[in-house]
């Protein structure tokens, strides 16, 4: 039996930096991962799509050139050769993070891992013993029992990356996020795209106002929303709305409708691991209920994505070199705040990469209002921003800020509009620090840029506030 400090189970964004972090610190670890390092993001999911949504955006970005005096007569676009550099860029990243292991001198063992007992692993015949176990095992794509639902004729988000050409027509089950990037992939490539959807609206953690502006600019996508898909026939799906039935006939189908923890058969009854609704249950410092494992990632169900994984991997880190009386690395005042790091699910921020992009962090004002606190929004469209406007003159956007009238802190903050993914970031440190509308209103933004509209949103709201008060 092999001893070490640290064993990690699952070679995901939160395996491997809870690998990277606790080795990094002078702890002993081996990492368990039974298929690829990196996971469903790094090989199957965030970076793949998001490599393939930028040359779509990219070929619709060209067919609009002429307005910016850009000749594109023959523009074509090559799906198989943007799935090739897609592989090349998946590749090069895997490599970096083996590379990144090994430099650390964590101990990867690849293989089905599973825990024996409250600190042991087995990993493919090896067992390993631990001081500390982190379970990352991930989650995986939600199957439900629709009649006819067959692998051969309906692809998950896995398979629909590997086309090496743009099927005439897509039906796609599910509105949710990974739905609804893969409708605005599609459709930009020219394909009739279909989204069958059983609530009454996409993207359910969205904010109203932007998911109906969202759906507004997919203009030649398809929602068939409040639809209930009752069988499927072939290629054909059946699905119900207000008790009549129709059928619709795809090249191609997608089933997007979710994913699931991977929880089962990895040991968690054997070592008394308590379970939710599947999913690990853990505190805000990543503990389970037996001491000395914790988990993070998708499995533990707060969170499916990878940066929250990330930061769950930092907290789960940092309580166990707490626990052993390690000094986190850093200054003593960053070593303050690590001693008392923990997971604030309320201020991690997501993004839908569609085009355009919507993104959130924190609050809508409904949430805000069901929490307990007295909302005030205010919002912007993105047009009155000089440079989007230059950049984006076919394409509505809109900021919205949410704030408590009591106290003024900033509750959410949500953007609809190219670039919003790289702004959203701005919002998670405003709700993370719970800053009031004043202090970001001292925060100078440069110019021009796409990110002032969010600044311009909060002094408008800060207005308002001065105003009721």
């Amino acid at each position: 039996m092999q001893r070490f400090d640290v064993v990690v189970i699952g070679g995901g964004p939160g395996g491997y930096r809870a690998a990277e972090l606790a080795a990094a610190a002078g702890k002993s670890v081996a990492l368990c991962e039974e298929r690829k390092l990196g996971g469903v993001c790094l090989n199957v999911g965030c970076i793949p799509t998001k490599t393939l949504l930028h040359a779509a955006k990219t070929y619709t970005a060209a067919q609009g050139g002429e307005r910016f005096g850009i000749s594109t007569e023959g523009l074509q676009f090559n799906l198989a050769q943007a799935v090739d550099w897609k592989n090349q860029v998946v590749s090069r990243l895997t490599e970096g993070v083996a590379g990144e292991l090994k430099r650390l001198g964590v101990t990867v063992f690849y293989g089905r891992a599973e825990l024996s007992e409250r600190r042991t692993v087995r990993c493919d015949g090896t067992e390993l013993e631990a001081d500390h176990i982190i379970l990352a095992t991930g989650s995986s794509p939600a199957r439900p029992p629709i009649p006819g639902l067959s692998p051969e004729t309906v692809l998950t988000s896995s398979a629909m990356l590997d086309l090496k050409s743009v099927p005439p027509r897509v039906g796609i089950i599910g509105g949710g996020y990974i739905g609804m990037e893969f409708a605005s992939l599609f459709s930009s490539l020219g394909a009739e795209v279909t989204v069958i959807e059983m609530l009454d609206e996409i993207i359910p953690f969205m904010d109203v106002q932007l998911a109906k502006q969202l759906r507004s600019q997919l203009k030649t996508v398809r929602f068939e929303l409040g639809a209930r898909v009752e069988r499927i026939e072939g290629r054909t799906v059946q699905f119900s709305r207000g008790g009549d039935t129709q059928g619709a006939e795809f090249d191609t189908l997608l089933l997007s409708v979710g994913r699931v923890p991977n929880s089962a058969e990895i040991g968690l009854e054997r070592a008394g691991v308590e379970l939710v609704d599947g999913a690990v249950r853990v505190d805000e410092r990543m503990r389970t209920n037996v001491p000395r494992i914790y988990a993070v990632g998708d499995v533990t169900g707060m969170s499916l994505l990878a940066h929250a994984a990330y930061r769950m991997a930092d907290v789960a880190v940092s309580t166990i070199l707490n626990a052993d009386g390690s000094p986190p690395a850093g200054s003593s005042a960053g070593a303050k705040r690590r001693s008392g790091m923990r997971f604030r699910r309320h201020a991690i921020p997501w993004v839908v990469y569609t085009r355009p992009e919507v993104a959130g962090c924190g609050f809508s004002e409904q949430e805000a209002a069901a929490a307990g606190f007295e909302p005030e929004a205010a919002q912007l469209p993105a047009g009155v921003n000089g440079r989007f406007l230059a950049e984006h003159p076919d394409e509505r956007g809109l900021c919205k800020v949410v704030a408590d009238r009591r106290t003024r802190r900033i509750l959410g903050v949500h953007l609809l509009g190219s670039g919003a993914s790289e702004i959203i970031h701005s919002a998670a440190g405003y709700i993370e620090y719970e800053m009031r509308t004043s202090d970001v209103r001292e925060v100078i933004y440069p110019h021009p840029t796409v990110s002032e509209l969010v600044h311009d949103t909060v002094r408008k709201l800060d207005e308002q506030l001065n105003k009721s008060t």
